[in-house]
C-alpha cells in the first residue's frame, strides 16, 4: 500500500508541476498577451494574465507541499511538530505556498528536509516572475511598435 502511495504521490506531484511550468513558459513567451491597440496603459487582459500565473504557481506549490506533507513532515509550525488534519494541513501548505511566492517568509511555518529546496525554487519563481512580466511587456510594446 505505501508504494502505491508513493506512486501516486509522484504522479501528482510530476503533474502539477508540468502544469506550472507549461504556464509558465507560456506566460515568459507571451503566449496570451497581445497588444490590439496603440494604448499604451494598463491592460486588464494582461493583470488578469499575471494573477492567473501567480494562482497557478500559488495553488500549484501548494498541492505539492501537501501531497509530500501526506508522506511525512514537510512543515513545521512555530518549531513544533503537530498532527494536523487534512484540512488543516491544506490550508498550511497554501498559506506557506503564498507566503513563500510573494517572498515575505513570515517564519511561522518553516519547511524542512526536501521542502527547503522546494520553498527556495518558489522563493526564486515568484522574485523573477514580476521581471519577466515587465521584459514581456517591453518586448511586446517594441515588436508593436517596429510593425507599425
Amino acid at each position: 500500500m505505501g508504494d502505491s502511495m508513493n506512486a501516486i504521490a509522484w504522479a501528482v506531484i510530476i503533474s502539477i508541476t508540468v502544469i506550472m511550468v507549461m504556464s509558465l513558459v507560456s506566460f515568459i513567451r507571451g503566449g496570451n498577451i497581445r497588444k490590439r491597440g496603440k494604448d499604451t496603459r494598463f491592460s486588464a487582459e494582461i493583470f488578469y494574465t499575471l494573477l492567473v500565473i501567480y494562482l497557478i504557481v500559488l495553488l500549484g506549490f501548494g498541492l505539492v507541499y501537501f501531497v509530500l506533507s501526506m508522506n511525512h513532515v514537510l512543515l513545521v509550525d512555530n518549531a513544533k511538530l503537530q498532527d494536523t488534519s487534512i484540512t488543516d494541513s491544506l490550508m498550511r501548505s497554501f498559506y506557506f505556498s503564498g507566503v513563500t511566492l510573494m517572498t515575505i517568509g513570515y517564519g511561522d511555518i518553516t519547511p524542512i528536509g526536501f521542502g527547503r529546496f522546494i520553498a527556495v525554487i518558489q522563493a526564486l519563481i515568484g522574485y523573477i516572475l514580476p521581471a519577466a512580466f515587465v521584459l514581456n511587456l517591453v518586448q511586446t510594446n517594441q515588436n508593436n511598435g517596429e510593425s507599425k
